[in-house]
């Protein structure tokens, strides 16, 4: 998947809540910051993922949320510490940005 402007207008009104937001293609996806710190991605998959750890994560993960895996070369696998924004929250930009905020405020 390419990124698209669309993509990143999308991702930019979803999270217009969370600070200033800037973006960065990179690695086949795009890399989201509020005020200069890493929060979310969209991975080359198109899915959008917070990155998130410890309580959050459990919180994510309970909502459904996937955790990012790394398929390396042979059978390597890593997980990352980033999870899919939770369904109910890509269509509702209060929703969207109270997980946002979360993540930035545990990465910040």
């Amino acid at each position: 998947m390419s990124i698209s402007n669309a993509d990143i207008a999308f991702v930019k009104d979803l999270f217009a809540g969370v600070g200033t937001l800037t973006t960065r293609k990179m690695f086949g996806g795009l890399a989201i910051y509020a005020d200069g710190v890493i929060f979310a991605l969209i991975d080359s998959t198109g899915a959008l993922m917070l990155k998130a750890k410890g309580a959050l994560a459990e919180e994510l993960a309970a909502e459904g949320s996937q955790q990012f895996i790394h398929e390396g070369k042979g059978a390597t696998r890593a997980a990352m510490p980033y999870w899919t924004l939770p369904c109910a929250a890509m269509d509702e930009p209060e929703l969207a940005c109270d997980w946002a905020q979360r993540s930035f405020l545990q990465n910040s």
